[in-house]
């Protein structure tokens, strides 16, 4: 994290990773794994996400396949900056669920010498750019798309197909409401009804 100037002294350097992708993808997963190597290398870090998130735990982030790693949760990419103070490395997960100052709080913290790592959905369940992630997609110095593995066809899938009858934009939940899909298996999907939700899953 310390790099020398062209005069020799040591410059504390800040930048910003993005990971995203479709859902089951391994975003979380990839997150957690940079996380944890920061840690073995004793590096101080702080990982946050959006407290609607609470699929799988309240203070962790958990990928899909169970590993974990302890998380702050936040209202609002506000509290961030607050919280984030005298570490190395920050971690968000779940990003898009944030307000679109998270894309100024991140440019701020790696201003201030800090490495932050965020991981997202990229899309919608409509295909549309989603919250603030297009934004530090465009602000991030290092990009990785992510993909997961078509549900219908075996190909790389990069849409989330909710095949729920819901309309809201924020809908938590995972295979019983979400898939993976390829373009073309997504185009045709989008043609076919939705299906009702269960009383099980109305609470998601």
């Amino acid at each position: 994290m310390f790099l020398e100037n062209s005069r020799g002294k040591a410059v504390k350097k800040g930048w910003i990773e993005v990971i995203c992708g479709s859902m089951f993808s391994g975003k979380t997963e990839e997150l957690i794994r940079r996380m944890k190597r920061a840690q073995f290398a004793k590096q101080k870090v702080e990982i946050f996400k959006p407290t609607v998130d609470t699929r799988y735990d309240e203070n962790e982030v958990v990928s899909h396949d169970s590993n974990a790693i302890h998380s702050t949760p936040v209202p609002n990419s506000s509290n961030i900056l607050i919280l984030a103070d005298d570490v190395d490395v920050v971690g968000i997960d779940e990003a898009q669920f944030f307000d679109m100052g998270l894309v100024d709080v991140c440019n701020q913290l790696a201003n201030r010498g800090i490495r932050v790592i965020i991981a997202g959905l990229d899309m919608d369940y409509r295909g549309k750019p989603f919250g603030p992630i297009p934004n530090l997609l465009a602000t991030a110095e290092y990009v990785t798309k992510v993909h997961a593995i078509c549900m219908h066809c075996g190909e790389l899938a990069n849409h989330s197909h909710r095949f729920l009858q819901e309309d809201g934009l924020v809908v938590l939940g995972e295979k019983e409401s979400y898939e993976p899909l390829c373009r073309s298996c997504y185009q045709k999907a989008q043609q076919r009804p939705k299906q009702s939700p269960t009383p099980t899953q109305e609470g998601n």
